[in-house]
């Protein structure tokens, strides 16, 4: 098969390139074709690309990009002279030009899949309500009732797909997020993360490893944290990852409490670095008010780093039934009694361990999971 997955394809974006270089991966070891189709920005760094896989980007157009973030009139010209030459077209979001372009091209004959990635959790469908309410009217909604299958990566979510649609797709398959097991099998030398920051060996590191974005619950997070620090001086909290809106608000943060020393913020890590991170790390954080399925957190159950979260990661029902992280209520006093459990305890940690290690292994492990969806895409092709 010939196949085009189409999303923004940048460091900045988050979980979705992680989970298309995946399956790419193992499509292309599969004998497929793959290109990734990306609008871009000056100044945004591309995703690597699987060895045999192409990435072509294509420049947003403005100004309607300014108001409309994905607009990029190349991406379209290229879809209208090309879309043909596909078996499936694998759209990734909802209300962004390369989820609605595809749908606008008469192509008898492809495949199009369109993967949701949580975007219609009731937090995340909040979130500039208004421009999403505008696109739904216009076109997504009927676009996503065309679509020869949808992806979903949870039950909540199927539910959402329903419910936004206001009826039963015929044909939703539920596939979660995965993670190479494999990759974490051997993790760099510890102390290798605090050597490159300068974090003394007593000092207990609680990682944050995301974008930082509102959504991320660092409104939640922060002062919990400073609480601790205020009665243990025993940790240091480390914010990993690039600015999505919330940077500014967490280094005022930092300097109003005079908290330099106890929190640190060292951009985003990537490749090794991001290993040596979570082979130091104490515990991993992430107490979230929505994710589709974070791959953070898989990362970091597979690495064997004990996990700080909130339930609504993805998979909490997952995480609560393999008791394979310390799940808080988001609001600081729960993220506070979280910080107090995990750090003070250390067999508590070594269970969440285990348990997390035995829960993706068993449940996410990438290779099965990319199977089956080549299986739902050849399934569409046969017909």
């Amino acid at each position: 098969m010939k196949i085009a997955h189409i999303c923004a394809y940048s460091w900045e974006i988050g979980g979705p390139p992680k989970v298309i270089y995946d399956h790419t991966e193992v499509a292309l070891a599969e004998g497929h074709q793959v290109d990734i189709l990306s609008p871009y920005s000056e100044g945004e760094t591309p995703y690597p690309v699987p060895e045999g896989g192409r990435l072509l980007r294509f420049k947003r157009t403005a100004p309607i990009s300014r108001v409309f973030r994905e607009f990029s009139w190349p991406l379209f010209s290229y879809l209208r002279a090309h879309l043909r030459e596909y078996d499936v077209v694998h759209c990734h979001g909802l209300w962004h030009w390369g989820a609605l372009a595809p749908f606008m091209i008469d192509s008898p004959g492809v495949v199009k899949v369109v993967t949701v990635h949580g975007v219609l959790d009731r937090w995340a469908y909040a979130q500039s309500r208004w421009k999403k309410q505008l696109v739904d009217t216009l076109a997504q909604k009927r676009f996503l009732q065309q679509a020869d299958l949808i992806h979903v990566i949870t039950e909540e979510e199927r539910e959402d797909v329903n419910h936004y649609l206001g009826t039963t797709h015929p044909n939703i398959v539920l596939i979660p997020n995965g993670v190479k097991v494999r990759d974490f099998a051997e993790m760099p030398a510890k102390d290798t993360f605090r050597h490159e920051f300068n974090i003394k060996k007593e000092q207990k590191i609680v990682l944050f490893m995301s974008r930082l974005n509102a959504k991320k619950g660092l409104d939640l997070l922060l002062p919990a944290f400073r609480q601790y620090a205020q009665q243990n001086d025993d940790a240091v909290l480390v914010l990993a990852g690039p600015d999505d809106g919330y940077a500014q608000t967490a280094r005022q943060f930092i300097s109003q409490y005079g908290l330099d020393d106890r929190i640190r913020m060292v951009g985003m890590i990537k490749g090794d670095l991001k290993k040596a991170a979570l082979a130091d790390a104490t515990l991993f954080t992430l107490p979230s008010y929505s994710e589709g399925f974070s791959m953070a957190c898989l990362e970091a159950m597979a690495a064997g780093t004990p996990s700080l979260l909130s339930d609504r990661v993805g998979f909490g029902e997952s995480i609560r039934a393999y008791d394979a992280a310390q799940l808080i209520e988001l609001t600081p006093e729960g993220v506070l009694s979280g910080l107090q459990v995990l750090l003070s305890d250390e067999s508590r940690r070594d269970t969440v361990r285990q348990n997390a290690r035995r829960l993706v292994t068993e449940k996410y492990d990438i290779d099965r999971l990319s199977r089956q969806l080549l299986n739902e895409y050849a399934a569409l092709c046969a017909r």
